[in-house]
């Protein structure tokens, strides 16, 4: 654990209204998040007011926070933390409306008994997302607070516009924080210190060294109960615009001015900008066999559950490089890669059959997961008589420094980013406006969805897309076991 969590933290108490409490995510996520932030000492005092359409009270709700702690926290919930965090919660079903949730949150902030500052988190579907706004505007929650949303940020470039414009009809731009999840990773943020940290790397991130990027995110997990929201949506929306694209723009982005919000954002909203149109014709769209049986789906649905594409962006430094992007449901694994492929040397010296370039050319890869880890490939010299080239790896894994107790999840960390302002990991309204923008093109002339078994890598066409490379997963060496085993 950090020596000081307080530090870390908000310098006031705060005020959650958690919007949707009773949900899948509040469940997995966000009470597990919360109850680890408050037990931890990183928040100074903190109230949670839940609000669902399920009509229960204060007692129910501490119920269905046990047992979400319970089934779902990595952390053991010990009988005294968890005494004090169920003391934190109060409750307020949808139907008892804008009155009873602000004496509610009236309440939790005499109890905090020093000034106080609200976040609001939506923790609902699109559809829910605007009626819950207008909750908070007539319950006056408006003042000294911050408001979280989640995706999908519209689903094209008009229905983003018309959604900022009615949000900023009641909160400032700088009150919204649009949350991506995979943002607030270790690992994506670890992009950051590797590049601008180290003098060896920095020089050579550009289109002179490097040939193409990969960003892969196959799942292997089947739709369920998100069917009917994902055949309105589809991977491209779901996925690409509000995940995959803000990954680029950390990995892709120039220097910043000073390691701050504003800087940071304004760095990556300058690679957006700088994205060429996508171009239907580099887009591989599939959709895995059995979906159009799932409940809530058509029977002749052309949702993708799949996309791959090749983009482009058009600056003084990435001029060339395509960047391949790929992303499913019922893949083959479950991974979140970059890979990074270097340029290979322009002549060969090595004689036929030395293995050079065999294996194809030196990647930098990184892992998103949770427990992060990097890899840099390169080729060297086989033991033993003659000149033969093996391809070998040097490997990192947060495991390997000892500190993997300290990493906060990633809900955990963009919700304390939240409260305590800061938005270097959290998306614009005018990132967001111009990612729908290039995507026009696509949207209104999508290729026709191509059918994959589950437990493949996507549609055969993939292949054609990246010719003449080769997509990095699956991996042809495993990533190295923490305990020393593997390859």
């Amino acid at each position: 654990m950090a020596k000081n969590p307080a530090s870390l933290g908000p310098k006031f108490p705060q005020v959650v209204v958690l919007v949707g409490a009773t949900g899948d995510l509040s469940r997995r996520k966000l009470l597990p998040g919360l109850f680890h932030l408050v037990s931890a000492g990183f928040i100074p005092g903190c109230r949670i007011v839940g609000v669902s359409l399920d009509d229960i009270d204060a007692d129910g709700f501490r119920q269905i926070a046990r047992e979400a702690l319970d089934q779902f926290s990595s952390r053991k919930a010990a009988n005294g933390a968890w005494a004090a965090f169920s003391e934190c919660l109060d409750y307020v079903p949808m139907k008892a409306g804008p009155a009873a949730l602000k004496a509610a949150v009236e309440r939790a902030e005499a109890a905090l008994g020093a000034e106080t500052r609200r976040i609001h988190y939506l923790s609902v579907p699109p559809s829910a997302a605007l009626p819950a706004v207008h909750l908070l505007a007539e319950a006056e929650l408006v003042g000294r607070c911050r408001i979280v949303m989640e995706k999908p940020f519209g689903t094209d470039l008009a229905s983003a516009v018309d959604l900022n414009g009615r949000l900023h009809q009641v909160f400032s731009e700088e009150q919204i924080f649009r949350i991506d999840h995979f943002l607030g990773k270790e690992a994506a943020q670890n992009i950051l210190a590797f590049r601008f940290g180290n003098g060896l790397f920095e020089p050579i991130w550009n289109r002179n060294f490097i040939d193409h990027v990969q960003i892969d995110v196959p799942e292997t997990l089947a739709l369920g109960k998100r069917a009917p929201f994902y055949e309105a949506t589809g991977a491209y929306r779901d996925m690409v615009v509000t995940h995959l694209f803000q990954i680029l723009g950390f990995m892709a982005m120039e220097p910043p001015t000073a390691l701050e919000p504003g800087p940071i954002n304004e760095e990556k909203n300058k690679v957006f900008r700088s994205m060429l149109p996508i171009d239907p014709r580099d887009v591989v769209r599939g959709q895995y066999v059995g979906f159009r049986s799932e409940a809530g789906v058509d029977p002749e649905s052309d949702t993708e559950t799949f996309i791959a594409l090749k983009c482009h962006i058009d600056n003084w430094r990435w001029a060339g490089v395509p960047f391949f992007l790929r992303t499913g449901k019922r893949m083959a694994e479950g991974q979140r890669i970059i890979s990074i492929a270097f340029r290979e040397p322009p002549k060969s010296m090595f004689p036929v059959g030395s293995g050079v370039g065999a294996q194809g050319p030196d990647h930098l890869t990184f892992d998103l997961a949770d427990a992060s880890r990097l890899s840099l490939s390169f080729y060297g010299k086989r033991p033993g008589p003659g000149m033969r080239l093996d391809k070998l790896s040097m490997q990192f894994a947060m495991h390997d420094t000892g500190l993997i107790g300290e990493v906060l999840e990633a809900y955990e960390r963009l919700i304390l980013d939240a409260m305590r302002g800061d938005r270097t990991l959290f998306t614009s309204a005018e990132g967001i406006e111009r990612l729908w923008q290039v995507s026009t093109p696509l949207l209104e002339n999508p290729p026709p969805v191509r059918l994959y078994e589950p437990g493949s890598w996507g549609p055969k066409t993939i292949h054609q897309l990246i010719a003449p490379h080769a997509w990095r997963l699956p991996f042809e060496r495993a990533w190295r076991d923490p305990n020393g085993a593997g390859s």
